[in-house]
């Protein structure tokens, strides 16, 4: 079958003026204002088939990379103002530590020392603007058959609706944008979180239908498509429909059960590891992994992923010292050492602590019955403490010092700032990325999971524990402990706690953690669900954010699950702890995070609402809603 269609044709004019005016969030200072051709933007490589616009797609599929590479990565946001950690880096102002204060819509939300909130948005409506495009022009361009077209849409309708569910569980109520925009455009209005779940779909129904199976690293799979469709209908509250996808991925995309790497031969080295190295992310016998972003090592255009930057201790900050006061750490190791392991920089990453796991990640929820688990930290092979590495400084050794190479002993003396930056375990066996091109070894080049059957098994049984069936959503469970070597749980065992406590130990570093806990306490509310963790307590929607007001920083439980939870498991929010800079805070309306002002107040000709407890939310209208039957800004819309 083949269609030809009239062909249309968009300048890097429109395109540039675009990137500038939709929902500007950043100052004119800020580089991505700058005019930058995009060569499938221009006239001689118009959308004339198939591949032209799959290579407006590889530009969403290249941009999902940024949230996981590089310094500061947007992905710990989501950690940070999760449970599962909080910002490490004490020796400033700025950082988000005290929400209250960092987390406001006038704030620099968009910077490396501070926060990526402002990012998550930024990026969502610059992805959705690329799909958009393919999304109103799939009829312009010639296909070799009706499939062709439908794979090339099925993607576009993925992309639009992976920003878009990032976006509600990040911001809740959000502009709705789902046309091509070739004009300056100034009256954007927020509309129902709820009305774009369900708009977004049937478009991923579309795209599992279409998109293929079989597809390059990096690219759109249909298993990929079957996880966003999964999310959207358990945020909906779709149980059936999600458990059915479900069961279809992981029949399709085994899970990985035996050693597959060259890693196997290595010492201190496990299954886990196998499944986290870069080896396993290339290898395309790997069934597990169901979505990518791609870096690849020494190839031109790939990124460091920085993850031991990012998340492992400062043990290089000079305040890690032996029990006689001496310097006990370098970068550098002795000209005479052979001990490999005395080089803590090549054998670690040279961490500067950005993320700083909490207690609760690091240990509560490893308890007997994780004694075997290779994901925890009883394994000494998969996690590192403190305490297993070795004074290497070499004027300890040129000294004669007693210290050197002895095992780190944590001093006594070792100030809060310190203890938050310097002194906590780690997960060793997924942070740890080779990074050969470069002396600080801080995180190479790899790909990176964006989805993994593994996650599919914890959404099946969270699906099952919301319907009631404990026994389906523990053997579901059990499936991901018992390939980690975990004990098995009992149906009794089953809560939300469970789930949660199983998705920390399996997707740390992966999944949006504060985006999904968001999505329990949005499910929380809406079925009015007893919260057996919480001794049954009950929420509702219509204070989901609290009372509201300005500097209405409510610090009180029973209002949304996200407040309870993160300051029930974080032995960091609201606990008192406070370093010379900051202490950490955290308020009940931080379940959302704040629309940057910015994209507000130039918005000239419409209303864009802000979340409740902050700054501006007394301006806010009636969200809108997004209609089922036709499109908001194309060409059967209203507007």
């Amino acid at each position: 079958m083949k269609r030809k269609y009239r062909k249309n044709k968009i300048s890097v004019t429109a395109i540039v003026l675009l990137t500038g005016i939709i929902l500007t969030t950043y100052s004119c200072s800020e580089s991505w204002l700058e005019p930058k051709p995009l060569s499938f933007y221009t006239p001689e490589n118009a959308y004339t088939d198939a591949a032209g616009f799959y290579s407006a797609i590889t530009t969403c599929e290249r941009n999902m990379r940024h949230e996981y590479f590089g310094d500061g990565a947007p992905i710990l946001t989501e950690m940070i103002l999760s449970d599962v950690a909080v910002e490490g880096t004490t020796d400033k102002a700025g950082p988000q530590m005290d929400l209250d204060v960092s987390l406001l819509p006038d704030a620099n939300l968009n910077n490396t020392d501070r926060t990526k909130v402002g990012w998550y948005w930024y990026e969502g409506y610059k992805g959705i603007k690329y799909a958009n495009v393919v999304i109103a022009r799939i009829d312009d361009a010639e296909y070799t058959s009706e499939a062709e077209r439908n794979a090339v849409l099925g993607s576009a309708y993925f992309h639009r609706a992976y920003r878009y569910n990032k976006l509600v569980h990040q911001f809740g109520d959000v502009p709705y944008l789902d046309w091509e925009i070739n004009a300056p455009k100034y009256d954007f209005y927020t509309y129902d979180r709820w009305s774009i779940l369900e708009k977004i779909l049937p478009d991923l129904e579309f795209a599992y239908k279409w998109v293929p199976a079989k597809v390059d690293r990096g690219r759109t799979s249909k298993a990929a498509a079957g996880v966003l469709l999964m999310k959207v209908c358990m945020a909906l509250g779709e149980w059936d429909r999600a458990i059915e996808v479900g069961k279809e991925i992981v029949a399709a995309n085994p899970l990985m059960t035996e050693r597959f790497t060259v890693n196997q031969n290595k010492p201190n080295t496990n299954l886990m590891f196998d499944l986290h190295s870069i080896e396993a992310k290339l290898d395309m016998s790997n069934s597990e992994g169901l979505m990518y972003v791609v870096s690849y090592p020494e190839v031109d255009g790939s990124a460091r992923i920085a993850t031991m930057r990012n998340g492992v201790p400062f043990w290089n900050s000079g305040n890690v010292k032996t029990p006689d006061g001496k310097v006990g750490t370098s970068q550098n190791v002795h000209k005479d050492e052979t001990d490999p392991e005395m080089d803590l920089n090549a054998s670690y990453g040279r961490g500067i602590g950005r993320v700083r796991a909490t207690w609760y990640y690091t240990n509560m929820i490893w308890t007997d019955k994780e004694l075997n688990d290779m994901r925890g930290i009883h394994n000494r092979d998969s996690w590192r403490r403190m305490e297993d590495l070795r004074y290497n400084n070499p004027s300890l050794k040129d000294e004669g010092n007693e210290w050197y190479g002895k095992n780190f002993v944590k001093p006594v003396s070792m100030s809060i700032e310190d203890t938050i930056r310097c002194w906590y375990s780690w997960p060793h066996y997924k942070l740890f990325v080779p990074d050969p091109l470069n002396s600080q070894k801080q995180g190479g080049e790899t790909p990176w999971y964006i989805y993994r059957t593994a996650e599919v098994y914890l959404m099946i049984a969270e699906s099952y524990y919301w319907k009631n069936d404990l026994a389906s959503a523990a053997q579901y469970i059990n499936v991901v402990r018992t390939r980690a070597g975990a004990e098995p749980l009992a149906a009794s065992d089953v809560n939300i706690g469970a789930i949660l406590d199983e998705r920390a130990r399996e997707l740390y570093y992966e999944e949006n953690r504060k985006s999904e806990i968001t999505r329990i306490a949005y499910t929380f509310a809406k079925t009015g669900k007893p919260c057996e963790v919480f001794g049954g307590r009950v929420y509702k929607l219509d204070n989901f954010s609290g009372p509201g007001g300005i500097g209405a920083n409510v610090k009180q439980d029973g209002i949304n699950f996200y407040y309870d939870w993160v300051t029930a498991k974080s032995n960091f929010y609201n606990k008192g702890v406070k370093h010379k800079w900051a202490e950490y805070k955290i308020s009940v309306h931080h379940v959302l995070w704040p629309v940057p002002a910015n994209a507000i107040n130039s918005n000239t000709g419409g209303v864009i609402n802000q979340n409740i407890g902050y700054p501006g939310a007394e301006n806010n209208i009636e969200a809108r809603i997004v209609p089922k039957d036709r499109t908001v800004l194309g060409p059967d819309s209203q507007e």
